[in-house]
């Protein structure tokens, strides 16, 4: 398969060399790494360019992680890809378990793949109360309206197929977009699968989503969910 890694990266030149770096052990398998530089006020363009690991694209306004990897799924139809794989730029993923993402994909179980903290029970790292109580709330909703269960919602460690990817190219939410695309994906008959993948605490930076904007956050996706839920399915080419 010809396998596309997506990096939304945002300031994140503490890191972006190092998570492209530990790509390294999966490239032999026919991978591409496409930085998208979501119009960062450091050097994480120049540091990415730099490892000569990866295809940078650098957008001339800030579009939020929701245009951003928007943009890589553009890329990646355009591009003919088979699987596109969206990976953090923070250093949370570990590239060991991207092919648990992937195995799915090429065996046609599953149109997307989503990498999961909670499908199982582990000691790993699980993200703070205040974030699990808000993604038992997307869980709730999701169910409500695809009838799907998904026990990690806000992930953003995924792998999509041909026809995931040229669905979300057209139709992929702009802010906080990871619950609201499941319902988008979820209406229009794509199958989605979790598979238990560990993640780490980022090491550099912090959350663009904390204190009372983590309150914000949950009201305004639960209500984007909900009018997502209301929306006719989307008819593609």
């Amino acid at each position: 398969m010809k396998i596309l890694v997506i990096i939304p990266a945002f300031n994140e030149s503490s890191s972006i060399e190092q998570v492209i770096h530990s790509l390294d052990d999966i490239r032999a398998e026919g991978l591409d790494i496409l930085v998208v530089n979501d119009c960062s006020t450091d050097d994480t363009a120049e540091i990415a360019a730099l490892t000569g690991k990866a295809c940078v694209i650098s957008l001339s306004s800030n579009l939020g992680i929701g245009g951003a990897v928007q943009t890589g799924f553009m890329y990646a139809k355009e591009r003919d890809y088979d699987c596109a794989i969206q990976f953090d730029g923070d250093g949370q993923h570990l590239a060991r378990e991207v092919t648990k993402l992937i195995s799915p994909i090429e065996k046609a179980d599953s149109d997307v793949v989503i990498g999961s903290r909670f499908s199982k029970p582990h000691n790993g790292f699980r993200t703070s109360p205040s974030r699990r109580f808000g993604i038992r709330v997307f869980q709730l909703l999701i169910k409500l309206i695809t009838g799907k269960i998904i026990a990690d919602s806000t992930s953003g460690f995924r792998a999509y197929n041909k026809t995931a990817i040229a669905l979300l190219a057209d139709n992929y939410p702009s802010d906080f977009p990871e619950p609201e695309a499941i319902i988008i994906l979820g209406r229009n008959g794509i199958r989605i699968k979790e598979v238990f993948t560990e993640m780490k605490e980022r090491e550099y930076g912090f959350s663009s989503i904390r204190g009372i904007k983590s309150i914000y956050y949950m009201i305004k996706v639960s209500f984007s969910m909900v009018i997502s839920g209301m929306r006719p399915k989307i008819t593609t080419p």
